[in-house]
């Protein structure tokens, strides 16, 4: 929840519990400190001991597997967890991209009492999208590779639900007159503003010279990040 807009909790928890989902924690694993990460391993042990499966164990010692779409946070969870119980480092690697998990990993001790061990696993997404917007949400908080959709188009979205949420916090940060919709003004302006430029050859009358254009692609690069670094504010795409 490290970018979620966490006013719209209550919106959320209702929705999940129309859906049949319950027993939801919000945590933000990038802090250092989140009160919710210590909440996990009670209640993960408490609904593993109300079980009737648990009983045919005579060992307190539970395995565990992480799941979820990809980039959405699995690693750092897990990563969370072993600083939180075990005082220790990194043992999952973690990126800004998806894919960073290629495969169901060894066993990964986060807690002594009781022993649990989880399992990071690649994300998995349905294999069909119900809908083309949904499918650039998705790509928007990174869950698919940028170059796969293209990264001006994700800005483009990007603008356009920025703009319809009323969030105009872009227009600060890039040193815009007023909020736009038109998505090659804007890139231009962060190009402007960020130095991004490169060198293009063009054919003229008296023959060919080099001339410096705004670089779009790096500056769609910079404001995807933004979003995604929280840099735009708190967001809630749904």
């Amino acid at each position: 929840m490290d970018v979620a807009d966490i006013s719209k909790k209550q919106s959320i928890l209702k929705q999940f519990e129309r859906e049949g989902v319950k027993n939801v924690l919000f945590t933000d694993c990038l802090r250092q400190h989140d009160e919710n990460v210590k909440k996990i391993v009670p209640l993960v042990s408490k609904l593993i001991e109300s079980t009737s499966r648990f009983h045919r164990e005579e060992e307190r010692c539970y395995c565990l597997m992480v799941i979820g779409v990809p980039n959405v946070g699995k690693s750092s969870l897990i990563n969370a967890l072993r600083r939180t119980y075990l005082k220790k480092g990194k043992a999952s690697k973690v990126g800004a991209e998806p894919g960073i998990t290629k495969a169901v990993l060894t066993k990964i001790q986060v807690c002594e009492r009781p022993i649990i061990h989880l399992l990071d696993t690649p994300g998995v997404l349905p294999p069909r999208i119900e809908n083309i917007e949904t499918g650039m949400k998705l790509a928007l908080c990174g869950t698919v590779l940028d170059h796969l959709v293209g990264e001006d188009v994700i800005a483009d979205f990007l603008l356009f639900s920025l703009n319809r949420l009323e969030r105009f916090s872009y227009v600060e940060k890039y040193s815009l007159e007023e909020p736009c919709d038109d998505i090659q003004h804007v890139l231009k302006c962060i190009a402007v503003k960020l130095g991004k430029t490169r060198r293009v050859k063009a054919i003229t009358g008296v023959g060919n010279i080099t001339v410096q254009l705004p670089d779009y692609s790096a500056a769609a690069y910079d404001f995807i990040r933004a979003f995604r670094k929280g840099e735009l504010g708190k967001v809630m795409l749904d």
